[in-house]
């Protein structure tokens, strides 16, 4: 894929411990687990009316429950992928996704859907499972480049997995094409299965002959922090987007909103690569600026009452999206040098996506209506770029990397 950037040595064949060939098998893989699990929650508003919930008052908290159980069991599951191995532990990430979506499609009321969303997420938990696999074999600026490149696998799914749903809605209820997108984790492990067991990047190094590359190990403390403020602010319209659409823009139909939908994570696609080439050595700076342009394009969202002036908010958004979540990648690469992975990713998972987003966003809409999860997170993502300003001062950044 090419949000992937290139080697500045065109003639390495090999990442770490990993050839580039497998990189971009996982990121398949990623992507092929990640189409449900990220393209069908958004049409939960869609969903819950005929499981007992007219209103989809729950849709907030419900889209939620599958990343709250799954950040509360990642650092089980990782520190387990330590002991017994990450390739083990990723192959039941993906059987996870595929008994849980099957039981989501087969629910018939609230409670049987919210249980099966619950096993989704302790049962899943491809994200801390992908990134300990491959940061067990690759390092520094190869392990940056391969993080940045599952989440780019992701926004593609986030791209392609809404506007397939809206258009295949008049044929297929949203809720039963959890049954369909089954197959989809199933054949991601049948597929990883074929995949070796990482080494670490530096005994791969040493096999290789050349080298360890050598990164300044990073501070767990800003990288949690950044992490979890960019989750929040980024997903806690998400639930609610399609129903701010329809009432910003009377009369527009389910395809237009998926588009308008995937429109941030198309822009990752688009410019992650690049993105990651200019700021890879100021990752503080492009964090902060992220964080900017989705306190931004968040506020706009409340102002948008046009298709023109929506499209322009929703690509102010996927320019904070772009720079946040690339710039992240490169902390963690940095963090991940010297620790165990699947504990570090693990952990990362736990305090990321504790789910408090969705539940703020469940409690907004009630009061205020579907316009004010936009302004909870324009709140959030303003005060996470100061932080991420001031910290990216060079005197404050080696005070923290001490801690």
């Amino acid at each position: 894929m090419k949000t992937l950037p290139q080697q500045s040595q065109p003639s390495a064949d090999r990442s770490g411990g990993l050839a580039r060939r497998q990189v971009h098998a996982v990121a398949t893989c990623y992507f092929v687990a990640s189409f449900a699990a990220l393209g069908l929650p958004p049409y939960l508003t869609a969903i819950l009316p005929a499981l007992g919930d007219p209103q989809a008052r729950w849709a907030g908290v419900l889209y939620i429950v599958p990343t709250v159980f799954s950040a509360l069991g990642a650092p089980l599951w990782g520190r387990l992928a330590d002991r017994f191995g990450r390739k083990r532990l990723l192959l039941r990430a993906q059987l996870g996704l595929a008994v849980s979506f099957l039981l989501a499609g087969a629910a018939d009321s609230l409670t049987a859907f919210t249980l099966a969303l619950v096993l989704q997420g302790f049962l899943g938990g491809t994200f801390a499972a992908t990134n300990g696999y491959l940061a067990a074999a690759l390092d520094g600026s190869r392990l940056s480049r391969a993080l940045t490149l599952m989440q780019g696998s992701a926004r593609a799914a986030l791209v392609a997995a809404p506007i397939l749903v809206g258009a295949l809605s008049p044929w297929i209820d949203p809720h039963r094409q959890y049954l369909v997108m089954a197959v989809l984790p199933l054949a991601a492990a049948v597929f990883l299965s074929l995949l070796p067991e990482p080494e670490r990047a530096e005994a791969a190094a040493a096999t290789a002959g050349r080298p360890a590359e050598r990164v300044a190990t990073v501070s767990l403390l800003p990288l949690y922090a950044f992490e979890f403020a960019f989750v929040f602010a980024t997903v806690i319209s998400l639930p609610y987007l399609i129903a701010l659409a329809e009432q910003s823009l009377p009369g527009v139909d389910g395809t237009t909103t998926g588009v308008l939908f995937a429109l941030p994570h198309l822009c990752y696609l688009v410019f992650a690569s690049r993105t990651h080439t200019a700021f890879h050595a100021r990752p503080h700076t492009g964090i902060a600026l992220g964080f900017g342009f989705v306190a931004l394009g968040l506020a706009g969202h409340t102002v948008a009452y046009s298709l023109p002036v929506f499209i322009a908010v929703r690509l102010l958004l996927g320019a904070g999206l772009t720079l946040g979540l690339v710039c992240l990648a490169v902390l963690a690469a940095g963090a991940a040098r010297g620790r165990p992975p699947g504990r570090m990713f693990g952990t990362l998972e736990l305090v990321s996506k504790g789910g408090a987003a969705g539940a703020v966003a469940a409690l907004a809409n009630g009061w205020f209506g579907a316009a004010a999860p936009v302004v909870a997170g324009t709140a959030a993502a303003l005060l996470a770029a100061v932080a991420a300003a001031t910290l990216s001062l060079p005197s404050l950044r080696q005070r923290w990397s001490r801690r």
